[in-house]
């Protein structure tokens, strides 16, 4: 009985709604931009409405992988699910994460094992839409 790949990890892995999350995190449809059903970007005048919570943020703005791929998604989901498991409410926001294919090197950037990020076929393949405008 051997490992399950990440391809098999993700296809068995169950996305939730992206609207279904952002409710949980207090905000509405009308602060997202909705990109099908599991995907989205959060509007930057969002940023006006803050609450004045007390938060912590993470970048991980650069890593070289290891050997197996693991490198800025993994680490980042890595360290969400972590927090997530001592329960601090989190939130990972990646931007274009997919550079690999882009440059003609290995590696999707979706992460791996069961730290990545579904659906990784979109993520792999375009995201958001906009990389190209860079």
């Amino acid at each position: 009985m051997g490992f399950k790949s990440d391809i098999e990890i993700a296809q068995e892995a169950t996305p939730q709604d992206i609207r279904e999350i952002a409710k949980k995190l207090g905000l509405t449809e009308d602060d997202l931009d909705l990109y099908g059903k599991y995907k989205a970007k959060v509007d930057y005048n969002l940023l006006k409405k803050t609450t004045g919570k007390k938060a912590r943020l993470i970048l991980t703005t650069a890593i070289n992988p290891t050997p197996a791929g693991e490198g800025k998604t993994t680490t980042t989901i890595g360290v969400a699910d972590g927090l997530s498991r001592i329960g601090k409410n989190t939130l990972v926001a990646l931007r274009e994460p997919s550079l690999g294919p882009v440059f003609g090197v290995k590696g999707g950037a979706a992460g791996g094992g069961y730290a990545q990020v579904v659906p990784m076929e979109d993520i792999n393949l375009h995201f958001t839409g906009d990389f190209h405008a860079i």
